[in-house]
């Protein structure tokens, strides 16, 4: 965000506003928000992001055992989605394997 709030302040902006109104049209507590972000934020491998939403979801009154499960769950729920999708995506192994697998399409 410091380049684009430098480069570009008008998207910036834009993204203070969706905030705002998405904290003025919030219809699930402060927990639960926090508990979605904070589960967003590991997911999207975000340091700050991810120590903000611990810190708030702390103050929404989340117990530490409450964020562990939520670890446990994005941690669970990423192992799965990737078992799936390589599986997807190596499906046709036995034909790549004829065709001598290239990492890029021509």
């Amino acid at each position: 965000m410091r380049l684009l709030e430098t480069w570009f302040p008008e998207f910036s902006q834009e993204l203070d506003r969706i905030d705002e109104m998405y904290e003025e049209k919030r219809i699930i507590d402060e927990k639960a928000y926090q508990f979605i972000c904070f589960a967003l934020a590991i997911r999207g491998r975000s340091a700050p992001c991810v120590r903000k939403h611990f810190k708030e979801a702390l103050k929404a009154g989340a117990t530490l055992k409450e964020l562990a499960y939520i670890m446990a769950l994005v941690f669970r729920e990423s192992a799965g989605n990737d078992d799936c999708w390589v599986h997807d995506v190596l499906a046709d192994y036995r034909e790549l394997m004829k065709n001598n697998v290239r990492c890029c399409p021509e």
